[in-house]
């Protein structure tokens, strides 16, 4: 593989903003009006959980549902005061914790939430729009959470991503657009009903207002019939070069294009 490296850094303005999951329509609903005019620079995802035993989280909010904005601004730092601002300003948020810190420090910051040895179950959607009937299935899930370390989250795709061909990767989906995560984590295995079922439900109900699309790396082993779809236009030319260069399906720990039967079922 070679990679472009691009100049990051080394700090970039980054952190979280923590709201009441009482608050949490109110603060999608903005977040929302925030993104239509944010720069290229700015990323904002939006993560709905119970909240975990940060330190600068009052201890009487540990284990209750809360809604974070995690946000990084890839640029100036004065600049990304100013663009942060209208994000910052939504609501009365109980902690905001956004300030210069190193960019590899960042990519890291959610690695104590997701420790390896945890059982996992995903559903994802994408949404071309962040409609307010999406919002409301969110907001209905959350106070029926399965557990401590299940989550939902959303993620603004655009920027850059856009002024790429869809057919110049195997990633098609560039036009700007939300991604909806819904992540079931948990440890002992007689809870597995409980919370695969919460994510399948919860899928299930915003199906009406999702685009039909997924991205592929969050979806699970059981959704082999959403592959083609999660590559749209680019699908068969995959197929082809799966049968050219891995006919004997190699590399299948992934969501597998199967090379001879699926060339001959395209």
């Amino acid at each position: 593989f070679e990679f472009k490296l691009h100049q990051v850094g080394p700090q970039v303005l980054s952190g979280l903003v923590v709201h009441p999951f009482a608050d949490a329509e109110n603060v999608l609903r903005e977040y929302r009006a925030a993104l239509e005019a944010a720069p290229n620079e700015l990323t904002c995802w939006v993560v709905m959980r119970q909240a975990p035993p940060l330190p600068f989280l009052p201890a009487e909010w540990h284990g209750k549902e809360v809604l974070v904005l995690a946000m990084c601004y890839c640029g100036d730092l004065q600049e990304g005061e100013k663009a942060t601002q209208r994000l910052r300003a939504i609501g009365t948020p109980i902690a905001d914790v956004v300030g210069p810190n190193p960019f590899t420090g960042w990519e890291q910051a959610f690695d104590p939430l997701l420790t390896p040895g945890a059982r996992n179950y995903w559903k994802s959607h994408d949404f071309t729009e962040l409609s307010d009937s999406a919002i409301g299935v969110v907001t209905a899930a959350i106070p029926r959470l399965p557990g401590p370390e299940c989550e939902i989250f959303f993620a603004h795709i655009g920027g850059a991503a856009g002024r790429v061909a869809a057919d110049a990767t195997a990633f098609p989906q560039r036009s700007a657009h939300y991604v909806m995560n819904v992540h079931a984590r948990w440890r002992e295995p007689e809870m597995d009903r409980a919370c695969i079922d919460w994510a399948r439900g919860v899928y299930e109900a915003a199906s009406p207002y999702a685009a039909g699309t997924a991205y592929v790396n969050f979806m699970p082993g059981d959704e082999v019939d959403r592959v083609e779809a999660a590559y749209g236009g680019n699908y068969r030319r995959l197929l082809e070069i799966k049968q050219r260069y891995d006919p004997l399906n190699l590399f299948r720990m992934n969501q597998n294009l199967r090379p001879a039967e699926n060339l001959r079922a395209a």
